[in-house]
C-alpha cells in the first residue's frame, strides 16, 4: 500500500504553518532505508508499504495532481471552525469535510478538493481510495509569522503520533 502524507499551509503565517511542522515530525520518525534521508518531500519503502510525505501550499487540483497513484492520503492542515478551543485536533475521512463549492470559487483557477478528486476520477487518474484529514484548529493563520502560538505548538507531536498510529 502507497500512502502519501501531506502536510498543507504556508510557513510563514503562524498557525497555518502547523500542517508542515507535522508533516516534517513525522518524517523525522520514518524507519531510515538506505540510501533514503526522511525529510518532508522524501519517502521510506518499508516492505509492506510505501510512505511518502510532502509540504504543500496549494490545495484543489494541484493538491489531487500530487494524490494521484498512491492508495490512500492523509492531509494535515490548520482548520477555522471555531467550535472548539485553538490546539483542538481532529481525525477524520474527506467525505465528512464539508464541500464548500459555491463559496470558494472567488477563483476561476482553482476548485475544492472534492471537486477536484471528482473531475481527476472522471479523466481516469488514479486517486486514493482512503483519504484521512488531521487538522489543528487555529486562530493565527494571517499573521506573518515562522512561530506557531503555544496551544497549536502543543498540538503538534500528539498529531505525530496519531498519524504514525494511521501509518501502522
Amino acid at each position: 500500500m502507497s500512502t502519501l502524507v501531506v502536510g498543507l499551509g504556508n510557513p510563514i503565517l503562524g498557525d497555518d504553518g502547523a500542517g508542515w511542522r507535522i508533516a516534517e515530525a513525522v518524517a523525522c520518525r520514518l524507519p531510515i532505508q538506505s540510501g533514503c534521508v526522511t525529510e518532508a518531500g522524501q519517502s521510506y519503502s518499508p516492505e509492506d508499504q510505501s510512505v511518502s510525505v510532502e509540504c504543500l501550499g496549494v490545495g484543489g487540483l494541484s493538491l489531487m495532481e500530487h494524490m494521484i497513484g498512491y492508495d490512500r492520503a492523509i492531509l494535515v492542515d490548520t482548520i477555522l471552525t471555531g467550535k472548539h478551543a485553538t490546539g483542538t485536533i481532529y481525525c477524520f475521512p474527506l467525505h465528512e469535510l464539508p464541500d464548500l463549492k459555491t463559496g470558494h470559487l472567488s477563483s476561476t483557477h482553482d476548485t475544492t478538493l472534492q471537486n477536484a478528486l471528482q473531475v481527476g476520477q472522471s479523466m481516469g487518474a488514479v486517486l486514493p481510495d482512503e483519504i484521512t484529514i488531521v487538522a489543528v484548529e487555529a486562530r493565527c493563520v494571517y499573521d506573518f509569522s515562522d512561530e506557531l502560538t503555544p496551544p497549536v505548538a502543543t498540538a503538534v507531536p500528539i498529531a505525530v503520533k496519531m498519524i504514525m498510529e494511521l501509518l501502522k
